[in-house]
């Protein structure tokens, strides 16, 4: 039996930054010594933006220099690297947030073999198991460890389903998929073999399923197996990892799986040469290595792909949105180098987020792992009220028990209900978008009228919803969260994490804001301008201006989202209220352009997606609507647009 021999430490990631650093520095603790344990623990914290410009050996020397704990972050560069430690304990929720794989790759390369937590984030622990890093539930491993056990595989993959056992047994991803790629075949004899009432997220992967003569799948909720997806796109963070992982498996030359299905996207750094994101380094020369690798990816494979604007700053559009606006199709499978790719979603596909080693096996085999989910239905009843928007819905869903306490890791969250028809796809795409931050595989409406409107209105497609579209009378739900939209009104996630759920009305002492910001995948889309305009237009008819000591920044999504703005006429009232207007990238939203706090005191109000430690940079951010955004800018403190307006009669 083969066993593996955990010769380093044990590193726990404790709720005390003292106990962390006193371990960094010698010294052992026992599992109660350093109890409570870190929760929620975000792959923004394990390898912050900064640390992703490396993508080989030297990320074991930022492993966990943005984790966060009692207001200090005790590791610093080479920590976990020169500690010796070969096992990591923590928390609940272990690696939230991005899909970066970056996050386990850092951990492996500083000699971590085994995480040990209470519980694990979806795609992370996915990634872990694509590059041979173990991961376990099992609290009882730290003793045998210590004592000096070798411990068998089987007990290392014991509490795992049988794809991922297969999967850490062939020690990756690439060796394993390149191995039963060969006599792949369709996993069911036509689209509607399935029996019994099914979900459109069982559907749509059925649909898509494969398998091989060694790789059987029943297509059970909760089993894993492949699938084939329609489209596979990437975007710069991941492309030189990818080309890295796949060229010194594959060899000099790539025989890629249907290169016309693949897309490729630079949208992160377009505005990485801006002081902000160099004030502490200077990052630019990795961030040209990177982009020089990215490059060079796409031109030598001859990819599709959406880059830098010419002559200006700026890209043609954050991904998830490009592909909403051009590509994706209801009823097709995406899979996307982001953990915010359930975008898509809002269209009624399956799209969800994948790391760089199952990206690169999928480049080469065409084919995605993934687990048949299980479906979270979301039902959004009454009216919803005029101020209220699609963001203000999703802070309410983070913000419930069940997604708070990480019920719906690894589910479908299937949004439906007479308030979810009122809401258009691009206010769709918000609650979809961020499923990605309620631990979901990813989010889905089942494709109606405002589908078809929205093909036809962007992209002059006549598309006719077919019957199987949609979840079938009596078919299984995890979970069912009920929510009468009628008696909502503007939400917050308070800093740390956007599971803090405050009403604006509710917050008590004012918080005063330094940075406003608009845009991002979630909040850059035609919508959220319109709600930035309403905001806008309103003040500057009146004289007014975002306040003193203000900065508001707004950022496109897409050039169609700038152009529908220009055409609209918004430009006047943005400028009139003194906001700076940035050209589409992900920008303040992953660390790279305007927008980025510079000090810990520095407080924002922001239209994205999260606000993990760290997240836009080291200040205290605040999630709210585009309207909330603009209103607050405005103010000069958090406020909703309703308030505003009650200052300023």
């Amino acid at each position: 039996m083969e066993k593996i021999a955990f010769e380093g430490r044990i590193l726990f990631l404790s709720q005390d930054p003292d106990a962390v650093a006193r371990q960094l520095t010698g010294t052992d603790l026992a599992l109660n010594e350093a109890m409570p344990l870190r929760e929620d623990i975000s792959t923004d914290e394990i390898t912050p933006i900064p640390v992703l410009v490396h993508y080989d050996r030297e990320l074991g020397r930022y492993a966990h220099v943005g984790f966060e704990t009692g207001g200090k972050q005790p590791i610093g560069t080479d920590g976990l690297l020169n500690g010796g430690f070969s096992v990591i304990v923590g928390g609940k929720r272990y690696g939230k947030g991005s899909s970066r794989e970056h996050s386990p790759q850092a951990e492996l390369y500083a000699g971590v073999k085994l995480i040990v937590a209470e519980t694990f984030e979806r795609l992370y622990r996915q990634n872990c198991d694509n590059l041979g890093l173990f991961t376990s539930t099992d609290f009882g491993l730290i003793d045998r460890i210590r004592a000096g056990e070798d411990v068998p595989i089987d007990d290392l993959v014991a509490d795992r389903e049988p794809l991922a056992a297969k999967i850490l047994r062939a020690g990756g991803l690439l060796g394993f998929g390149r191995s039963i790629s060969k006599g792949i075949r369709p996993a069911l004899s036509s689209p509607d073999a399935l029996s019994g009432p099914k979900t459109l997220a069982e559907k749509i992967v059925a649909r898509h399923a494969v398998v091989a003569d060694e790789l059987d799948w029943d297509l059970t909720p909760g089993t894993a197996g492949f699938v084939q997806p329609d489209w596979r796109y990437f975007h710069d963070i991941f492309s030189a990892q990818c080309a890295h992982m796949l060229h010194e498996f594959y060899g000099p030359d790539l025989d890629l799986h249907n290169p016309d299905r693949i897309v490729s996207f630079e949208d992160h750094y377009s505005y990485a040469h801006r002081p902000e994101v160099n004030a502490k380094v200077d990052r630019m020369p990795d961030i040209r290595r990177m982009a020089e690798g990215h490059r060079a990816f796409w031109k030598k494979y001859n990819l599709r792909d959406h880059g830098y604007l010419e002559g200006e700053e700026g890209s043609e559009g954050i991904s998830h949105a490009v592909m909403t606006e051009y590509y994706a199709l209801p009823g097709q499978l995406l899979a996307g180098t982001d953990s915010h790719t359930p975008h898509n979603g809002a269209l009624g596909c399956l799209s969800y987020g994948v790391g760089s080693t199952d990206m690169s096996n999928a480049l080469m085999t065409g084919l995605n792992r993934i687990s048949m989910p299980e479906s979270v239905r979301v039902e959004l009843k009454g009216d919803i009220p005029a101020g209220v928007m699609a963001k203000d819905i999703v802070l309410h869903v983070l913000a419930d028990p069940f997604t708070k306490t990480g019920g719906g890791i690894g589910r479908v969250y299937e949004f439906g209900g007479p308030a979810a028809a009122q809401l258009p796809i691009d206010e769709r795409t918000t609650l979809t978008n961020m499923t990605a931050e309620m631990g979901g595989l990813t989010g889905l409406f089942a494709p109606d009228e405002q589908t078809v409107h929205f093909l036809k209105e962007r992209r002059n497609i006549d598309f006719t919803i077919e019957p199987w579209m949609k979840s079938d009378e009596g078919a299984a739900y995890a979970h069912t969260i009920k929510i009468d939209c009628g008696t909502l009104s503007p939400m917050l996630a308070a800093p740390g994490d956007p599971g803090n759920g405050v009403k604006v009305n509710e917050l008590g002492e004012p918080i005063a804001v330094q940075i406003a910001y608009g845009g991002s995948c979630t909040a850059g889309k035609r919508v959220d301008f319109d709600g930035y305009h309403e905001v806008l237009r309103w003040a500057a008819d009146r004289g007014l201006k975002a306040a003193d000591g203000v900065k508001l920044y707004l950022q496109f999504g897409t050039t169609a989202v700038r152009d529908y703005c220009r055409e609209k006429g918004y430009i006047d009232a943005f400028e009139q209220v003194g906001a700076e207007i940035l050209q589409p990238a992900c920008g303040a939203c992953a660390g790279c352009g305007p927008g980025l706090s510079l000090d810990t005191e520095t407080v924002t109000v922001s239209a994205i997606n999260r606000n993990f430690p760290g997240r836009s940079g080291p200040g205290k951010v605040w999630l709210a609507s585009p309207v909330t955004v603009a209103a607050s800018a405005i103010a000069g403190e958090i406020v909703s647009f309703e308030e505003l307006k009650q200052r300023h009669p």
